[in-house]
């Protein structure tokens, strides 16, 4: 074999080699994305328990003003700011000098009066031998008479003032009408009080064991209560074999929870016992007060509170998170994960909502999972990588889209 010849076949060779590299190092199909991870629940099934929030205001079970009932200067403070007081016990002082003066001359008017009294029953008792036998005119019998009388009213109404002057006179000592907590001084020692536009009402004292909640409720929420109510005594009449219809039967109150501003649950169970006669057709709501025993003392006049009442519980109902849900056009939907992770829409009917769960009425059955993160990314049809979401990520409000 020639040179010649060895030369063409090492070219040829090395021609075909840089072929498959080149044809090697060419475009090919870029590889599949991964699956998007998305985080699921389960639709639980579960008794839910409903419940009415109702918004409301603490109040004392008393809540009295105390006022200066007189006017005068305040000579002193007899008790601690914020304390509790004993019914009875010595609040304030107003100056008594004035009160005193005018006791003292009533009581010396009295005196005045009681000694004239006692002249014209002597001058009566002189008359009326003689008018007997006819020794003075009946002129003089009917003027002592009338001069004993007017006396004795002059006497009447000198007794009044002295007693007028006493009640002035206790006046300037304001007493706790009631047991309870008292509040802030509106005026201190040497102010002057009792007369407009200085204070009158000088503090407000509190009876709050038990405390009170003044709340408001719906016309719908009352119908709510109102038939638990009826029910609840129908049900404790039957056991007991009683009429529910007898009017010597007891009612049975709903027990109610207190919702405190921190969003924990006082530890006492209320019951309503008082109402508005009628709903406002103003505001067309119905006012409700209820008590809550308070031994503590924890809770003051003028809190927030919620009062929440059980009212029904749905047996056996689907339930996912509010976070789960997304809202169209007033039409409610939720993604649902296969078990092959592909992504599918769901369009359900929404029940109550209980907490941060939301009762699911159709559209969805107990066990299918549902996405709770990542639903602006997914897409029906879309194959997802799922993992079950912390409890934590669950407690959202309901998503628009």
């Amino acid at each position: 074999m020639t040179n010649n010849k060895l030369r063409a076949i090492r070219y040829s060779f090395l021609c075909g080699l840089l072929g498959l590299v080149l044809a090697a190092c060419g475009p090919s199909e870029p590889p599949a994305p991964p699956p998007l991870p998305v985080q699921v629940v389960e639709a639980e099934q579960r008794d839910v328990p409903l419940t009415l929030d109702m918004v409301g205001t603490t109040l004392g079970t008393q809540d009295v003003p105390i006022r200066a009932r007189v006017d005068g200067f305040l000579e002193g403070v007899f008790f601690k700011e914020g304390r509790t007081v004993n019914r009875g016990d010595l609040l304030y002082r107003i100056d008594q000098q004035p009160f005193k003066a005018k006791l003292v001359e009533a009581q010396s008017e009295l005196a005045a009066a009681q000694t004239r009294m006692a002249q014209a029953r002597s001058d009566l008792g002189r008359i009326k031998p003689l008018a007997e036998m006819k020794a003075v005119s009946e002129q003089d019998l009917d003027s002592a008479q009338a001069n004993y009388d007017a006396s004795r009213a002059s006497v009447r109404a000198a007794e009044s003032a002295v007693e007028l002057a006493e009640i002035e006179l206790s006046y300037t000592e304001i007493r706790a009408p009631i047991s309870g907590l008292i509040g802030l001084s509106k005026a201190k020692p040497g102010e002057y009080v009792g007369k407009e536009p200085n204070p009158v009402v000088l503090n407000v004292l509190s009876d709050i064991d038990p405390i009170r909640v003044r709340f408001s409720i719906s016309e719908r929420e009352y119908l709510i209560l109102a038939r638990t109510m009826m029910a609840n005594e129908v049900a404790s009449a039957r056991e007991m074999g009683e009429d529910p219809r007898s009017p010597d039967r007891e009612d049975e109150d709903t027990p109610l929870q207190l919702i405190l501003a921190d969003g924990t649950v006082f530890d006492q169970v209320g019951r309503a016992d008082a109402t508005a006669q009628a709903i406002d057709p103003q505001t067309g709501t119905f006012t409700v007060e209820a008590s809550f025993p308070n031994p503590d003392g924890l809770l003051l006049p003028g809190q927030f509170a919620r009062v929440r009442a059980d009212y029904t519980t749905l047996e056996d109902a689907t339930v996912i998170p509010r976070r789960a849900i997304t809202e169209l056009q007033g039409r409610y939907r939720v993604m649902v994960v296969g078990a092959d992770n592909t992504v599918e829409v769901r369009e359900v009917q929404l029940g109550p909502i209980k907490d941060n769960d939301q009762v699911v009425e159709s559209g969805l059955e107990p066990g299918e999972r549902v996405i709770v993160e990542g639903l602006q990314k997914v897409r029906p049809g879309m194959v997802v990588a799922p993992t079950v979401a912390k409890q934590s990520m669950t407690r959202a409000p309901l998503q628009e889209t």
